[in-house]
């Protein structure tokens, strides 16, 4: 199975690092990553973690610029695409079409092969914009998981908050993890 992982500038880079901590350890996955330029700044000021740390989680790095890359083409078979955390930069290109860089034209790529494609928008307060491109992509069949903690779980660390919106995000490919606590009735 291949699943294409992307990163952009949103805050909450530690969401896309455990994303791909956690797959790294699945077997019969590969990840294909590609990060913005903002998503490496960002991982220098909301982490401690290095690029050469990120980049060794995925099997295939792509380059944000790179639009020959295999990723770029429906005749790449994937099972999908995660944006995570999602920029509303990156939302509204993709709502619209402009696939300016590789995040973007991936993000086409699924929605016109009618693969997964989730996004996990990070952004608050919400714009009527933002809202709109989201109910466009909803439309369309795009899966919108933002990283919304759960209490029902009872929580005690950030990682539990962060391995619960990993656990809604694999999910949507049915990914089954053990490292966070699902709902009881």
């Amino acid at each position: 199975m291949r699943i294409i992982v992307g990163i952009t500038g949103a805050t909450g880079t530690i969401y896309g690092v455990r994303l791909l901590e956690i797959l790294k350890n699945i077997e019969d996955i590969s990840v294909y990553l590609v990060m913005s330029e903002w998503a490496k700044q960002n991982l220098e000021i909301e982490t401690e973690y290095t690029l050469d740390y990120v980049k060794g989680l995925a099997d295939f790095n792509c380059e944000y610029r790179d639009l020959a890359s295999g990723i770029s083409s429906g005749s790449f078979i994937t099972e999908g695409m995660v944006i995570l955390p999602c920029s509303m930069k990156t939302l509204g290109s993709i709502a619209n079409g402009f696939d300016d860089n590789l995040i973007s034209r991936a993000a086409s790529v699924m929605i016109k092969e009618s693969r997964k494609l989730v996004l996990c928008p990070r952004e608050t307060p919400l714009s009527s914009i933002h809202l709109e491109n989201m109910l466009k992509l909803s439309r369309i069949g795009v899966k919108l998981v933002p990283p919304m903690p759960a209490f029902y779980n009872n929580p005690k660390t950030i990682d539990d908050i962060i391995n619960h919106h990993i656990m809604k995000v694999l999910d949507q490919f049915g990914i089954s993890i053990d490292k966070a606590k699902r709902w009881k009735s």
